[in-house]
């Protein structure tokens, strides 16, 4: 059995970002199912969006709105954009570096549903940037354990509260983590879906321990297939930016006809290639990147170039095959503005938790920026809220019965069919309703 003040259980930026901003007096134990980098913060290739000045804020917001078909919580959004200077200001101290200009200026691309440019970047790996910075920060704090390949089965319920996770190790062993506070931070759901830009080992396992301890969910069948990964047989699909049509890059049918508004919403998008790819009798469209110069193909997608030519594809020359994939999950652990559940001492964070940010439809380069703003709240809330001491977490200690977890790979294939049938029962429900 370990002990320790608050578990942060993943790697991403939403919980990288919370443990440097908890308070340096407290341990702080993070453990990850993977290694440390294999999350999908560092997969992010667009950008984040950012508030550029006051001008822009009515126009952020209308556009986020507009995304998610104006089902999102307003003052979540709010929050996230009057948040995001002041995020971006902490990346910087970090490390994090964003292109700029000439004078040292940020500069700003843009993405699909945005009226404007406000998405800064650093090439095409901008979530490998932010995400990396952050890591390399927390290993430097003496306060923050970090543990890879070591995976949460369940949560401690104690008296009504969280008091810690039960964790399988890397040698297979079965480990009770008694702590003041838990943090999930697991991300995403792509690992359930046969194409996915996600990791495959990002299952949803927050999820089914939350729907096991009745803890409140919201929106779990809210689910984001983004329009452009690249057609090649790879075990992860491989996301072509939305940047790149937002410097100009255009879709074609299979007669190399353009059918398409390339900068509509995502979820219009996707629709709008699936119904082309079933009129043509196809599996992909095409996607031209030689609409953009050459020299800014180099220097802002230098990734995606690289790839596309490991793949057998010059997109100086040639248009490259795309399908949609899933790509985020909307929905998850329902929290209120300040990252807490429904039950006591278990916060949720980045794209495991769903404060209403994003509504029905996320618009673009809005993931990395939530995932910080709420990462650093959730953070704040708890620094200021416990820590006085707390019987029942003293008392939570030994009153799990290990054996009920020796059986992992049954478990895993369980929580892997809960979500797919919650998923599945909420779908039916709003048909029905």
């Amino acid at each position: 059995m370990k002990k320790t003040d608050v578990v942060i259980v993943g790697s991403g930026c939403s919980g990288l970002y919370c443990a440097l901003q908890l308070p340096r007096d407290k341990q702080i134990l993070m453990i990850t199912k993977s290694q440390a980098e294999n999350s999908d913060s560092f997969l992010a290739q667009g950008g984040m969006c950012m508030l550029k000045n006051e001008e822009d804020y009515e126009s952020y917001f209308e556009d986020t709105l507009r995304a998610g078909h104006y089902e999102n919580d307003k003052k979540s959004v709010e929050i996230m954009i009057r948040s995001s200077q002041d995020v971006v200001s902490d990346l910087e101290s970090y490390g994090a570096c964003f292109q700029k200009d000439a004078q040292g200026n940020l500069m700003f691309t843009r993405e699909g549903a945005h009226s404007q440019k406000r998405i800064l970047f650093h090439e095409d790996v901008t979530g490998k940037e932010i995400t990396s910075k952050l890591l390399e920060q927390v290993r430097k704090l003496p306060n923050v354990t970090i543990v890879e390949n070591t995976r949460m089965l369940d949560i401690i319920r104690h008296d009504g509260q969280c008091c810690g996770i039960i964790a399988e190790k890397s040698d297979h062993s079965i480990e009770e983590i008694i702590a003041e506070v838990t943090v999930m931070a697991t991300g995403g759901i792509g690992g359930l879906y046969q194409h996915s830009t996600n990791f495959r080992h990002l299952t949803g396992d927050a999820l089914a321990i939350a729907l096991r301890h009745k803890v409140e969910l919201e929106n779990i069948n809210y689910i984001q297939i983004h329009p452009t990964t690249l057609y090649a047989d790879e075990t992860r699909s491989f996301l072509i930016s939305e940047s790149v049509r937002g410097e100009g890059a255009k879709l074609y049918d299979k007669h190399m006809n353009r059918f398409v508004d390339e900068l509509l919403p995502r979820d219009v998008l996707t629709e709008a290639i699936l119904k082309q790819m079933e009129k043509d009798g196809t599996d992909y469209v095409w996607e031209d990147l030689r609409t953009i110069p050459e020299k800014e193909l180099q220097e802002h997608f230098p990734n995606i170039v690289e790839h596309c030519r490991k793949m057998g594809y010059d997109v100086t020359k040639e248009c490259i095959p795309v399908v949609p994939a899933q790509h985020y999950f909307m929905g998850g652990v329902k929290v209120d503005y300040n990252s807490r559940t429904s039950l006591e001492r278990l916060y949720a964070v980045g794209e495991t938790a769903c404060n209403g940010v994003h509504g029905r439809n996320r618009l673009a380069s809005n993931s990395l920026l939530e995932s910080l703003v709420f990462a650093k709240r959730a953070a704040k809330a708890i620094g200021s809220s416990y820590f006085c001491g707390n019987e029942t977490i003293t008392e939570a200690a030994g009153t799990v019965n290990l054996q009920d977890y020796r059986d992992v790979e049954a478990l895993e294939k369980s929580y892997q069919k809960q979500v797919k049938d919650e998923i599945e029962r909420v779908n039916k429900r709003k048909e029905i309703g």
